[in-house]
């Protein structure tokens, strides 16, 4: 345990700010090698797991909100959302507290020639959604709603050029039971989150999500919404 604390804050001290990821380079070499992929995703992954047992928000992550608030976060002008943490609490809510992380999308995606607010995925129901036009999240913004004790949701979608998705695939459970802490890591640089599926559950009023992962093509495709 002792050992992944002290390896979670070595990597954050260097490739993390307050808030987003500063050194894209330093996340990058985790990243590059093929033989490395997998094995970068179980370990950031694990460097991000705060310390089991804790009833309580780890102190050393940025939580973006309070309980039963809601929140904006965005991404800086270039960046894509990679990294999303959040703690669940049954009697300050029930509600989670949420963390995001950004990463500099790669140089040959190029420039970002839209972004907008998606549609508004409401509480209280299961839903699917992905940006539409082909875009990537680089932010979420939600509401809390005492009335049904459960959140709204709203991507942030940047579109790139005629850009198109493709080699798309859904993440498992985050987190993998109602109530747990939930960590979900970019498994590997040059894929993006198009959008998630969640599941509702009446009893903890929590959520479990499955994000939607694509890489994006190097060229202009002819489709609008893929």
């Amino acid at each position: 345990k002792s050992f992944w604390i002290q390896a979670r804050k070595h990597l954050f001290s260097k490739c993390y700010s307050r808030y987003k990821i500063v050194d894209a380079g330093c996340f990058r070499q985790w990243f590059q090698g093929s033989e490395m992929h997998l094995k970068c995703a179980y370990l950031l992954t694990g460097l991000i797991v705060a310390v089991y047992g804790q009833n309580y928000p780890p102190p050393d992550v940025y939580w973006i909100n309070q309980y039963r608030q809601g929140f904006n976060f965005q991404c800086p002008d270039g960046e894509a959302l990679v990294v999303i943490q959040s703690y669940y609490d049954q009697n300050e809510g029930p509600d989670r507290v949420w963390s995001f992380e950004c990463m500099p999308t790669p140089e040959d995606l190029g420039q970002a020639t839209e972004c907008w607010w998606d549609d508004i995925m409401h509480p209280g129901i299961e839903w699917y959604h992905t940006c539409t036009n082909n875009g990537i999240v680089a932010g979420i913004q939600s509401r809390y709603f005492e009335s049904v004790q459960d959140r709204d949701w709203q991507f942030l979608c940047c579109k790139y050029n005629r850009r198109c998705p493709y080699h798309c695939w859904q993440t498992t459970d985050v987190p993998e039971q109602y109530g747990e802490e939930g960590h979900f890591v970019m498994p590997q640089y040059g894929y993006f989150i198009r959008g998630a599926g969640t599941t509702f559950s009446a009893v903890p009023r929590d959520r479990q999500w499955k994000y939607i992962i694509c890489q994006m093509t190097t060229f202009d495709c002819p489709f609008d919404n893929l």
